[in-house]
């Protein structure tokens, strides 16, 4: 069960997608309190969120004008 699958962050705009990463972390944090553990579903929204703060940092990147250089 994805919460949030690549292409859709990708498909984002940033305003979109701070409104979604607000969103998962308050329900992160209502996780932690029902649950007092990690569990599958902490997990699926740590996932997503990194998801979308991985897309941010790229498009950053991108409008920055940086590539990866090897």
């Amino acid at each position: 069960m994805a919460l949030l699958r690549a292409k859709d962050a990708a498909k984002m705009d940033a305003k979109a997608r701070a409104e979604k990463l607000k969103e998962l972390r308050m329900e992160m944090a209502r996780a932690h309190v029902a649950a007092n553990k990690t569990n599958a579903k902490t997990k699926e929204i740590k996932r997503a969120i990194a998801r979308l703060l991985t897309f941010g940092t790229a498009e950053a990147a991108k409008l920055r004008g940086e590539t990866k250089q090897k």
